[in-house]
């Protein structure tokens, strides 16, 4: 099959691998129809992250073409969204909800989803199948619930996103805009983007933000504490994970309020006395995508909401490199590779 390998930072290729087979009984095989290039990815790419002869990818939709033995709950043909992580879905951490720190997660990034075919462990656990299959044009959304949408979604919840609240979206990747998508959802008041760049401020407004603040670190909070008279957001999503990204939030937001905060985080360090004297609520990580890929899919599959839109450029899987450049350059929001 095809697969997308990073063999150093910035030399990305397309080349030939060995098909994946069952390797455990709870394993599933599928076909992908669409993969995607993460913002997460940029980090290796950028040589901020070790890599070498990496296969890369860990967002993924596809049909199953074989299953093992001990899996119950999918069948070949089915269409179906897993997670960045898989997990058993049964264990004590997964059925509180935190599927990603499931006591056998296992990344999905390690086996790399950009590729033709992929294998998931913990099939029954990891993967939920759609309705039916989908229509082409419901693809990119369902891809997007498999780590950007549920990502965004999980942040909007860590947050505390919802009715009478102020939500300040720290990052405008495509995570960011859909935590703007998903605080409109769970029925924030006021959602204000933290954005400069003008494509993502008209998307970010189309799924929901009712303002914009241009501004960052310093001068990014004295604008959140001006437009909420004096206290800072409710809610505030992190979506970045840099220093003056995470303090942004945390000096964003009210005393009292919450951060979701899910951008992976590179060399961040808190200083304790100001978070203690913050009084803010932290709450974020790996986010369990798992929890929210039934509502979702179900959301996507009524046409409820469009996350596919985060996706401005589509390309070949054998244009990966180009997908990652335009990136890495934000000549792109988010790259769709077509297999």
């Amino acid at each position: 099959m095809r697969a997308v390998v990073m063999f150093a930072p910035g030399d990305i290729r397309v080349e030939e691998r060995e098909d994946p087979a069952v390797v455990e009984p709870t394993d599933a095989i599928i076909r992908l129809a669409a993969t995607c290039i993460c913002g997460s990815d940029l980090w290796p790419y950028r040589g901020d992250d070790d890599v070498d002869h990496t296969p890369m990818g860990h967002e993924y939709v596809g049909v199953v073409t074989e299953i093992g033995h001990d899996v119950k709950t999918l069948q070949v043909g089915d269409f179906v969204v897993g997670s960045f992580f898989a997990s058993d879905n049964t264990c004590e951490i997964c059925q509180a909800g935190y599927q990603s720190r499931c006591i056998h997660a296992y990344p999905m990034g390690a086996l790399g989803t950009q590729a033709e075919y992929a294998r998931v462990p913990f099939a029954d656990g990891t993967l939920v199948a759609t309705p039916g299959m989908p229509d082409a044009d419901l693809v990119p959304s369902l891809l997007a619930a498999s780590d950007v949408l549920g990502t965004g979604w999980f942040a909007a919840v860590a947050a505390e996103a919802g009715p009478g609240k102020t939500v300040a979206v720290v990052g405008d990747g495509a995570v960011g805009l859909l935590g703007v998508l998903a605080a409109r959802q769970l029925g924030a008041e006021r959602i204000i983007a933290m954005s400069r760049h003008v494509d993502r401020q008209a998307l970010a407004r189309e799924f929901g933000a009712t303002d914009i603040v241009e501004e960052r670190g310093d001068a990014g909070v004295a604008r959140i504490k001006e437009l909420t008279g004096g206290y800072g957001a409710h809610s505030v999503i992190e979506a970045v994970g840099t220093q003056e990204s995470m303090m942004q939030a945390i000096r964003a937001t009210r005393a009292g309020g919450h951060i979701g905060y899910v951008g992976v985080s590179h060399d961040v360090s808190l200083d304790g006395l100001e978070l203690f004297f913050s009084g803010v609520h932290l709450h974020g990580g790996p986010a369990p995508v798992r929890r929210f890929l039934p509502e979702l899919i179900q959301l996507i599959w009524d046409r409820r909401i469009d996350p596919g839109k985060v996706f401005d450029l589509t390309l070949p899987i054998e244009d990966a490199a180009e997908g990652y450049r335009a990136m890495n350059e934000r000549r792109a929001t988010k790259v769709l590779l077509t297999v």
